[in-house]
């Protein structure tokens, strides 16, 4: 059976959740159009909101997307 690909909302949500998550600054987002700038950046408020609750998400450096 096919693996359905992840919406394009979720995989910018999903980049910008990691770069959050590290703690690293939003004017990393690569993106300058306003739809895609708005997955990515809510995604990196969410993981930045984590990384200052102090909650561990990753245990490398280089996290696997997909949880497989």
């Amino acid at each position: 059976m096919k693996r359905q690909k992840r919406d394009r909302g979720e995989q910018l949500y999903s980049k910008g959740f990691q770069v959050g998550a590290y703690g690293r600054s939003m004017s990393l987002c690569p993106y300058s159009e306003l739809h895609l700038r708005q997955h990515w950046m809510a995604g990196w408020r969410e993981g930045r909101s984590q990384f200052h609750q102090g909650m561990s998400i990753v245990s490398s450096p280089h996290p696997a997307v997909g949880g497989h």
